[in-house]
């Protein structure tokens, strides 16, 4: 049967905190899912571990990386590479709470092109990581909330779950890093789709290194934060 959602966890050596991760998914995430690692080569040290947890968690895949090394290629080879109607993409640090998924899901389902994990609008928090991130990637999502028009507060977060009508519909430009979830936000804001938000706590991870590189991807960000706002008011109406 194919299932109700896809969950996408790009992956790069994280043997420690990818069994925890892939534990906390099984066991809070209700909606029937399937779970796509996704990797770049063959020795990375978490295709082991999860070859091991396949054998306890039966919704778990693994998928290889055909697209060119680095997270926004994974991210793509696990869309195409998923099935289900509903596709959620979170990390494999577990600095996202996937208690939220769920009430996600019913807001996709409900319409919503894109759904965010929310950690500026109310009831969410962001906890631990390098302060300039942090301020950035905040004032970046409030400035496009209140003044580019764009409905979710939080733009740049990649915890979000997209339904697979909108993303047929768009041809993926982003060229590295996690630029993707902002892309995404501006061309469903521009082309008049609707988005919804839930409030959430990122955490800044426990193990393991952190592969975000600001100084290499702020001018990507800098691209769609403008496009978002060269939309502002020759945008589609957002649909109901």
């Amino acid at each position: 049967m194919t299932p109700e959602l896809s969950i996408v966890v790009p992956v790069f050596n994280e043997p420690d905190s990818i069994g925890p991760t892939l534990r906390r998914i099984v066991s809070e995430v209700r909606t029937p899912h399937e779970i796509l690692v996704v990797y770049d080569f063959d020795a990375d040290t978490t295709v082991p571990v999860v070859r091991d947890l396949q054998r306890e968690l039966p919704a778990v895949r693994l998928h290889r990386n055909d697209l060119g090394r680095g997270v926004l290629n994974a991210m793509r080879a696990g869309i195409t590479a998923s099935d289900a109607p509903l596709v959620l993409i979170t990390m494999a640090d577990g600095s996202d709470e996937m208690h939220r998924v769920d009430e996600m899901v019913r807001l996709g389902q409900a319409g919503a092109a894109i759904v965010a994990g929310s950690r500026y609008m109310k009831g969410g928090r962001q906890l631990g990581g390098p302060m300039l991130k942090r301020l950035l990637s905040r004032a970046a999502g409030l400035s496009l909330h209140w003044l580019a028009g764009v409905s979710i507060h939080d733009a740049t977060n990649n915890f979000k779950l997209y339904r697979r009508d909108f993303l047929d519909s768009v041809t993926i430009e982003s060229s590295g890093g996690f630029e993707l979830a902002l892309e995404l936000t501006a061309k469903a804001t521009n082309s008049g789709r609707r988005l919804a938000e839930v409030p959430t706590t990122w955490r800044d991870r426990s193990a393991g290194e952190s592969n975000f590189n600001l100084r290499a991807w702020l001018p990507k960000y800098l691209r769609w934060y403008f496009h978002a706002f060269a939309g502002r008011f020759a945008r589609v109406p957002p649909t109901r």
